[in-house]
């Protein structure tokens, strides 16, 4: 049985990111398509966000981290977000590992920029899904798409599930 890699749908070619588009990362797809099965998630869009939608971001406000609108800050997504993460996390204990995009408000682990209330850039953090799987699934390997830009780093990443 092949292992099981849950995957930002971005990064398979889904047009699923805010601007109508999508990130696919054919090296990725193409490398371990026939090693692993790529279970595909959006946080975003399953938590009912359409596509197109609104650019959000995260902003700390009274010490906690919103995902909010970039032009309207008015837009908060927080909740729906984080109701779409806690009814799905359960879902993914079948999973070996996941994939995560880079920078993404809800799935960057350790490099998404982070805004004060006033727009000033703070210490850059993890999404508020990668940090509900780090929390949630501490012992899961969880990589973003950046990690993996070669053949070398793929194999690594592939070899740690057999």
């Amino acid at each position: 049985m092949k292992p099981r890699v849950g995957i930002s749908a971005c990064l398979l070619g889904q047009a699923v990111r805010y601007d109508g588009g999508h990130k696919y990362q054919s090296l990725i797809v193409d490398q371990l398509a026939s090693k692993v099965e790529l279970v595909p998630f959006c946080p975003e869009v399953g938590a009912g966000l359409g596509t197109p939608r609104p650019a959000v971001q995260l902003v700390v406000i009274d010490d906690i981290v919103r995902m909010r609108g970039v032009v309207d800050p008015c837009l908060d997504v927080t909740d729906a977000v984080q109701h779409w993460i806690e009814s799905n996390l359960p879902k993914f204990s079948n999973l070996d590992g996941f994939i995560v995009k880079a920078r993404s408000p809800s799935c960057g682990a350790g490099n998404t920029p982070v805004f004060n209330a006033v727009g000033e850039q703070l210490p850059v953090a993890s999404g508020l899904f990668a940090v509900a799987l780090q929390q949630f699934y501490p012992d899961m390997l969880i990589v973003q798409e950046e990690d993996l830009q070669t053949p070398r780093k793929l194999l690594q990443f592939y070899s740690k599930f057999g």
